[in-house]
């Protein structure tokens, strides 16, 4: 017996946030909101532009598995092992540099926050315990159920902030950001520019993560999502990551635009800047907000992070081992694989934190270079795998997301050539 459409349609709530909660991260805290610091409202069109011109790909993950009942691993397969290969070329060498980094940032501002007497590398490893924990007992409805209630805290707590911010009545005609397009244009405007809307608002092998993660919750709901109920999900996640980013922006350009303070290269560093910068500009009362605001803005990160890495390494192991037909390949979760991953994950990443020293921002680079290059490649496969003849034919993109896409490519492709033509020529 088939729910109602409304019962369908919460059962199929979950995987859009978790996308989001990876979405808002260091790309949304920090680039956003220096963004608007630094430039005032000037870039504000072109993160909303990279919002726009990403959607297709990412939408396609749980596209694909609402369709199939396939995780986006199994549509590779069926193009070829060599899809499959260089899918898991991208994230052996970026997953254990990501983790490392989105910890050690929240790390950083769980220390601020809660006045932590102990190093990053200590605080991260706690903070990666507890996710490990959550994961373990809660499994995915733990996770399902922690990411609502942070999000619901972000959300209010970022309004909240957004609304006091504007009730200062700031003064608009200074924040265009018009007198500083110049900066752009230099080595280090140029390079914050490609970092800013490269990860915006996530990168591209998440659509993987989100169809994962729409099988499980077919899984624990019993109820698999329609296609029209799974797009509905993705698209609460993703406007309200592009909102958050627009928010966090507009804070920086209300509150930091005409401050004349020097900002902090570090995450951790500007984030303290903020938090400060609330406290004086708002009263010290706001300092608990802003703080509540960025701690929770870096945890469902690292949380969705700690579990989406895992879950992609059983099911590669599964679409390689079995292939595209296998029965096998196609479950949407297997927990001793998963629990191996996952420890292995966590390990990785402290290792990298405990021993990088010096090279951590230079494998932050390693990482940075490979989800760039590879974006537009990972666009186009995505693109053929919801397109192709095992997609039913229903399910696949219509006259305007196909437009979409394309243009989606032509951003992806120039950004990527550019980016390596200003990394090698300078």
């Amino acid at each position: 017996m088939s729910r109602p459409p409304m019962s369908a349609l919460r059962a199929a709530i979950g995987p859009g946030l978790l996308m989001a909660g990876a979405a808002v991260g260091v790309s949304h805290l920090v680039q956003s909101t220096r963004a608007g610091a630094e430039y005032g409202l000037l870039l504000l069109p072109l993160v909303l532009l990279a919002c726009l011109l990403k959607y297709p790909f990412l939408e396609f993950g749980p596209r694909y598995a609402a369709a199939t009942g396939e995780n986006l691993l199994i549509g590779y397969r069926r193009i070829g092992r060599w899809a499959l290969g260089l899918f898991a070329v991208i994230t052996f060498g970026t997953m254990f540099i990501i983790q490392a980094v989105v910890t050690v940032v929240t790390a950083g501002l769980a220390g601020l926050v809660f006045g932590l007497d102990a190093s990053p590398a200590t605080i991260s490893a706690g903070i990666l315990l507890a996710c490990m924990l959550l994961l373990a007992v809660g499994n995915y409805r733990g996770l399902d159920l922690a990411m609502k209630m942070i999000m619901a805290a972000l959300a209010v707590s970022t309004i909240a902030a957004v609304a006091l911010a504007l009730g200062g009545q700031p003064d608009w005609s200074g924040l265009s950001g018009i007198d500083q397009a110049s900066r752009l244009w230099t080595a280090a405007g140029f390079a914050f520019l490609l970092a800013l809307l490269g990860w915006m608002p996530i990168p591209l092998d998440v659509a993987v993560w989100h169809s994962l993660w729409t099988q499980e919750r077919a899984r624990e709901t019993g109820q698999p999502p329609s296609v029209r109920h799974a797009v509905i999900d993705f698209r609460i996640g993703y406007i309200g990551a592009t909102l958050l980013a627009a928010a966090f922006l507009l804070l920086g350009a209300v509150l930091m635009h005409a401050s004349g303070l020097g900002f902090s290269d570090s995450a951790v560093g500007f984030s303290g800047q903020l938090v400060s910068l609330y406290a004086t500009t708002l009263g010290e009362w706001s300092r608990p907000l802003i703080a509540v605001a960025a701690l929770s803005v870096m945890f469902s990160t690292t949380l969705a992070v700690t579990d989406a890495y895992p879950r992609v390494l059983s099911a590669l192991l599964a679409a390689a081992r079995f292939g595209a037909e296998d029965p096998r390949a196609k479950r949407p979760h297997d927990p001793r694989s998963y629990l191996v991953a996952l420890v292995g994950v966590i390990t990785g990443a402290l290792l990298i934190l405990v021993l990088a020293g010096a090279r951590f921002t230079q494998l932050i680079d390693l990482a940075t270079t490979i989800s760039f290059l590879s974006a537009p490649v990972l666009a186009w496969i995505t693109f053929r795998v919801v397109t192709d003849a095992h997609m039913p034919e229903a399910a696949r993109p219509g006259p305007a997301l196909r437009a979409l896409s394309w243009a989606g490519l032509i951003f992806l492709t120039g950004f990527s050539l550019t980016w390596l033509g200003w990394r090698l020529f300078g």
